[in-house]
């Protein structure tokens, strides 16, 4: 059994480390490695193997689990090019920003008082094309640029959207009870 729990969550999968990733090679390659070191497979081993298959498993769902989410890898990557993306502590965001946040709440509020399920239909779209042009930044300032300062400006705006995702989610599910 070998040692995955040394390698980073993209050689431990055979990927580049940037942002953008094949999606079908991560998930081919997860499940090469999750047959491998699965837990069932080490039921009649010793105890040390059993405990080194389980901390593989576990190194092998985080770095899937990670680099599966583009928040996540982004994050990542951030912290490993020695960028702490600061999530809990800088909170700081352009004006304009914080009032597109506010515009976003008012609407997906007025929709849901209404029950308005087109109307969030017509926001989760917005949203979706909002979130895959800050994917593309991302992917920009972090593989071409190697901007990971900025990077993480865009992650903790992209945390911001993903949490207007959610609410809009919320009030669509309310709509259907």
């Amino acid at each position: 059994m070998s040692d995955h729990l040394t390698q980073n969550f993209f050689e431990l999968f055979g990927l580049p480390e940037r942002f953008q990733v094949d999606g079908e090679q991560l998930d081919r390659a997860y499940r090469e490695i999750q047959a491998a070191v699965h837990p069932d497979r080490f039921v009649n081993a010793p105890e040390a193997e059993r405990r080194v298959s389980m901390q593989q498993a576990t190194h092998v769902n985080d770095g899937y689990r990670t680099l599966r989410n583009p928040v996540r890898r982004a994050a990542y990557l951030l912290r490993r090019h020695g960028v702490d993306p600061q999530f809990e502590t800088d909170t700081a965001m352009p004006a304009a920003f914080l009032v597109e946040q506010m515009e976003w709440r008012e609407a997906i509020e007025e929709a849901s008082g209404s029950a308005d399920a087109r109307e969030l239909d017509h926001l989760s779209a917005r949203l979706a094309g909002e979130l895959k042009r800050m994917y593309a930044e991302i992917g920009r300032q972090i593989d071409e640029r190697g901007d990971f300062p900025g990077a993480a400006e865009t992650v903790r705006k992209l945390m911001f959207l993903e949490k207007l995702g959610m609410e809009i989610g919320d009030a669509m599910e309310a709509l259907e009870d």
